[in-house]
């Protein structure tokens, strides 16, 4: 799908009244968001369809943000089809990486985390998803290979790490978590944060959530171990050894996840860069644990 197929479907949703102002927002790597405007309303749709080799299902999604506006901690669901989410508008400054990292900031997000690991499941109806990283590594691997993927030469390499990474997270807590703790899902209004698209959320140990905060924005280990005293309100030295584990996990499902998009995204994206860039951290990253 284009840019264009992508307006086209938005605007000719049957939802609206008045369609006006449609325009592209940026952000999206497995969908197309657009903004809409209908009277004096504003919306975002949510143009993309399952999408089954990355575990993303949107009845799923759909479930979730209906649970999490019910929490309170995202935008009403407006409207919904297959292949179209239309949620309100929210006028916020959507959030980069050092944001994330700016000390007025990152404690709010693991207040925000904790509520999304509190305050969602209550809200749930229906089957939910599981997202062990452990499995979704497991079943990437099977897909790189059956596409002839250029990184299969780094497989075995890759799943007998994720097999340590196993063993070393041990038992878990199971919380509902977001599980994609970009900083562009957050987004401030000025008055509070919100947490937006919903599409890996199930299941799932807060080391998962905590440990994809630090990876995927550059958090120093100070900060990091300020993340886990202030989510467990405690010291961080009982959580370390399993939360460098997960933090390593989710940087190899975040490298793999690349990985398979490459093969079978059809988004203009450099998914190669994106692949090599997180391959560069996980392998710090596999070194800082090893060290540990």
């Amino acid at each position: 799908m284009t840019e264009e197929e992508a307006l086209a479907r938005a605007v000719n949703l049957p939802c609206w009244e008045h369609p006006n102002r449609p325009e592209i927002l940026g952000g999206g790597i497995t969908n197309f968001n657009v903004k809409m405007s209908d009277g004096d309303k504003t919306y975002v749709v949510r143009i993309g369809d399952d999408i089954p080799v990355h575990g993303i299902l949107r009845w799923h999604e759909l479930m979730i943000c209906r649970a999490a506006h019910a929490a309170g901690m995202t935008p009403a669901v407006y409207y919904h089809e297959p292949g179209a989410l239309v949620l309100d508008f929210i006028d916020a400054k959507t959030f980069a990486e050092d944001d994330v990292r700016d000390p007025s900031n990152l404690l709010r997000i693991v207040d925000l985390v904790r509520r999304c690991h509190r305050d969602v499941q209550p809200h749930l109806r229906g089957p939910v998803l599981t997202f062990w990283v452990f499995h979704v590594l497991r079943d990437y691997a099977a897909t790189l290979r059956e596409g002839a993927s250029s990184y299969m030469s780094r497989l075995p390499d890759l799943l007998s790490t994720a097999d340590q990474l196993e063993a070393a997270v041990g038992p878990i807590d199971v919380v509902l978590g977001h599980n994609d703790l970009l900083a562009a899902n957050i987004l401030d209004d000025g008055t509070r944060l919100w947490l937006i698209d919903w599409e890996y959320a199930g299941f799932n140990t807060p080391l998962f959530d905590l440990g994809g905060l630090a990876t995927n924005n550059g958090l120093s280990e100070p900060q990091e171990r300020q993340i886990l005293e202030h989510y467990f309100e405690g010291s961080a030295d009982s959580y370390w050894r399993a939360y460098t584990a997960m933090k390593c996990a989710s940087l190899m499902r975040e490298t793999m996840w690349s990985m398979v998009s490459e093969i079978h995204s059809t988004l203009e994206f450099d998914y190669s860069e994106y692949t090599a860039e997180n391959m560069s951290r996980l392998e710090k990253a596999l070194a800082d644990f090893r060290n540990t």
